[in-house]
């Protein structure tokens, strides 16, 4: 995931100065813990709204299973918008 996360310079720190160094892995940090976040979040939400008790079972196994730990369903390499009218949640987390 982290080597998702980092472009360019084969994955190494550009940064020279250590605390340089440290804000961009903490920056790394921070992003991996967000997608992990927001696949609990997610799966959490279709497993609470699903009444079929074999889907429930399939989900609660791919949790165990780490699918958490995917992130081909983000669109890391976009463009991103934080405007207030764009952060509006859009399904409800």
């Amino acid at each position: 995931m982290s080597k998702a996360i980092s472009l360019g310079n084969d994955h190494a720190f550009t940064q020279g100065e250590k605390e340089d160094q440290d804000i961009a892995e903490g920056c790394r940090r921070l992003i991996k813990n967000t997608l992990i976040c927001w696949n609990y979040l997610y799966l959490a939400k279709e497993l609470g709204k699903d009444n079929n008790e074999e889907r429930k079972n399939e989900l609660i196994e791919a949790i165990r299973n780490d699918s958490v730990m995917r992130w081909s369903h983000f669109n890391l390499h976009g463009e991103y918008d934080f405007s207030d009218e764009k952060m509006i949640d859009s399904i409800g987390l």
